[in-house]
């Protein structure tokens, strides 16, 4: 069941538990990148919880090294990722290959990219039953349809046949969400699924997936930069910006009282319906690239209009100033009473 708010989340232990995860890579001749530094967030069971930010932030890395799809050359990955107690990032390769797709799927943001151009979605589908069921070519094949079915996707017996190029977006998209469902996971990651559809469309597969959540019970990372897909299927948000999490609360706290500064500038940024027309929109300045390591301070200062002097403390932490469900990692947060909508 879908939960309203952080503090009305669903009971018992959690799914997942991603702890202190790191992600650098390396180039020869040149200082490593770090992509991910040290995040930590954990997912129960009918839950969703979203990593929100900006191109560039760690969010797909995140995912990936959850997945075990980082490349093995020049890529260093530390700290835990627990689901159901294993350790996913020091399991066996041939173990963890089981579990993706059967306990682990991933809904990823190019369908055109993901699906094999040569294949029929039919064998696309299938080949993730055969594998991890024990169905006969012809159950597979009937269960591939209801698959289709179940996602919106019209005429399923014939689109069986058919080949990506001759799908819409929106059905490439349901197609590929059709083959992560196939063997009914537990854990769902979907990365920006909505980035290539028409606002329609979008409102479909949003839906599709509020729906699989409320109906099976499926624990799901939501990875964004749309604020409006956080409002719409989120209960746990994590923003996050230069590989870090700079702050964690539930939905509804989150857009009533944002307090990193990070955070504030994002919800600014939204053109409101409420405004007159023809006001200035108020974006962040400069870019995601505008930061300085966090080990020297708050990588946001750059490009933050409340920077002083003291943002420039090593490594800081992420704190609880309002309500204990509610974190940032901001020396100078925005007020409450500005948050307040």
């Amino acid at each position: 069941m879908v939960v309203e708010d952080l503090d009305q989340r669903p009971p018992g232990q959690p799914l997942l538990q991603v702890r202190d995860l790191q992600v650098r890579f390396t180039r020869r001749g040149r200082d490593p990148v770090r992509a991910v530094d040290g995040v930590s967030f954990d997912v129960r069971p009918g839950q969703v919880v979203g990593l929100v930010g900006e191109s560039g932030c760690g969010k797909s890395v995140t995912s990936l090294a959850i997945m075990g799809l980082l490349p093995q050359r020049r890529v260093e990955v530390a700290g835990e990722v627990l689901f159901e107690g294993r350790d996913l990032l020091t399991m066996r390769r041939d173990d963890l290959r089981e579990m993706r797709g059967r306990d682990i799927a991933m809904v990823f943001q190019d369908p055109m990219s993901s699906l094999n151009p040569v294949v029929p979605i039919g064998l696309q589908v299938t080949e993730v039953l055969a594998r991890h069921t024990d169905l006969d070519r012809s159950a597979a094949r009937k269960e591939a349809e209801e698959l289709l079915r179940r996602v919106g996707i019209p005429d399923p017996a014939r689109r069986l046949k058919e080949y990506p190029h001759q799908l819409s977006g929106g059905m490439r998209q349901r197609a590929l969400i059709a083959m992560s469902l196939a063997c009914k996971p537990r854990l769902l990651i979907a990365d920006e699924p909505t980035t290539a559809l028409d606002v329609t469309i979008q409102a479909q597969v949003l839906e599709l997936l509020k729906q699989l959540v409320r109906d099976s019970g499926t624990a799901m990372v939501m990875i964004t930069h749309d604020l409006g897909v956080v409002a719409g299927l989120c209960d746990e948000v994590n923003v996050m910006y230069s590989g870090r999490v700079v702050e964690r609360a539930g939905r509804r706290e989150l857009f009533g009282h944002p307090r990193h500064q990070y955070t504030g500038g994002l919800l600014r940024s939204i053109p409101r319906l409420d405004e007159p027309r023809g006001g200035t929109l108020n974006p962040i300045p400069g870019s995601a690239s505008d930061v300085i390591p966090w080990s020297r301070g708050c990588a946001f200062a750059p490009r933050c209009p409340a920077r002083q002097d003291d943002c420039l403390v090593p490594d800081l932490q992420l704190v609880d100033d309002v309500r204990p469900d509610h974190l940032h990692r901001c020396v100078h947060p925005v007020p409450v009473e500005e948050s307040t909508p």
